[in-house]
């Protein structure tokens, strides 16, 4: 293993910049008047990559722990025993919010479509026709595969519905545009080590102030309780509980250096050039993308495993990890499959090393190179 610390093209935890791990060096106690400003600045600047404001009625709630906390707080929080969720699957992680909401004993139904498969927009309309729905829920980003969904579409279908919607934008929040009124999203989740480049130890869900204000005693958890952490933010500007103090200092500091990329439009901008550096050399390489390309976001992407019986995973993953580099494993059922993260502290001349490697690594295990010869799996 390389004695620096290694690159990770995964889709978070990712690599991040010297500058953002300085800014963990210092301690501040949670009361302080400095990191509660540092709370608030947070606070303030998650609404406006989000194209909203407090005056729209919006508000970002921090919350301890990861992606997965902050989803279960807004489930456990906004919806009810009386009410009725429908959940819009295509991978891995729109069936974990269903396990949350069954975990919850809250009536819960999906409506799945192949992990491969960009969901049906009409297919959905068709369904809240069915029954008495009252919230609705899909993943942006679905980061089993890297496909993206459309979520202005069936915020559309949503709200002709009369529903509260909730986007999971866990791996595409600061780094694809999004407007939440425009795109009618009451609920938007994400992390701190995803597309802003922090560390991890914090999530966040940005909502309509009105909604939360109408779900008071609903959350069945203390520590997720998302009306009550914003209750505690606003009263004295503190987390009720422990907050990540260091964790926090970096994520200002990612803040900060996304706005000097450029905000969301220039990170999106060397995002896609990774992307399309990976693919292209990749291709080269005589690897096949699971996803069509019309489909495939710049965050993540997956490839199918070659038809070579020489190639094992965990030797390819393996090799590739003693040279420092990282990828990440397939999590679909049905497709053997890898995947290669664009995000973070990265840049083309990271992506062009790693496919080296790559190119070396399938020398060592014996498989032939040339797009003939390597072909998918599918």
């Amino acid at each position: 293993m390389s004695k620096e610390s290694p690159r990770l093209f995964t889709p978070g935890p990712l690599t991040t910049s010297p500058s953002v791990r300085q800014a963990m060096m210092h301690d501040l106690g949670s009361r302080d008047s400095r990191f509660l400003k540092i709370v608030a600045d947070i606070r303030d600047r998650l609404l406006m990559i989000a194209g909203v404001s407090q005056e729209q009625g919006y508000e970002a709630v921090l919350m301890q722990g990861s992606g997965t906390f902050g989803i279960e707080s807004v489930i456990g929080s906004v919806i009810g025993p009386e009410d009725q969720l429908l959940i819009v699957v295509n991978g891995a992680y729109g069936r974990r919010m269903h396990k949350i909401a069954t975990a919850k004993l809250l009536d819960c139904e999906m409506i799945e479509f192949d992990d491969c498969e960009v969901p049906d927009v009409g297919a959905v309309n068709e369904r809240l026709s069915q029954e008495r729905f009252t919230h609705l829920a899909v993943v942006h980003c679905e980061t089993t595969t890297g496909i993206m969904n459309p979520i202005r579409e069936i915020g559309e279908v949503a709200k002709s519905h009369g529903l509260i919607y909730i986007v999971d934008a866990m791996s595409s929040f600061g780094a694809v545009p999004v407007d939440m009124a425009e795109d009618r999203i009451d609920f938007l989740v994400s992390s701190a080590n995803k597309c802003i480049q922090g560390v991890p130890g914090f999530s966040f869900a940005i909502g309509d102030r009105n909604v939360l204000a109408e779900c008071k005693h609903q959350s069945t958890s203390v520590s997720l309780d998302l009306r009550e952490q914003l209750a505690g933010l606003e009263s004295n500007g503190q987390f009720r509980f422990t907050p990540p103090t260091h964790t926090m200092l970096a994520f200002d500091q990612a803040l900060k250096e996304l706005v000097e990329e450029g905000g969301v439009a220039g990170r999106a901008k060397r995002y896609q050039e990774n992307q399309h550096a990976i693919v292209s050399g990749m291709r080269e390489l005589g690897f096949v993308e699971t996803i069509c390309a019309e489909h495939q976001s710049y965050i993540i992407t997956s490839f199918n495993y070659p038809a070579d019986e020489n190639f094992d995973f965990q030797q390819f993953y393996s090799k590739l990890a003693a040279r420092g580099l990282v990828i990440y494993p397939g999590k679909q059922s049905d497709t053997e499959c890898f995947r290669i993260g664009n995000i973070g502290h990265l840049f083309k001349q990271d992506m062009i090393e790693l496919l080296a490697a790559i190119r070396d690594v399938l020398g060592e295990l014996g498989i032939q190179r040339s797009g003939h010869d390597v072909e998918s799996k599918g």
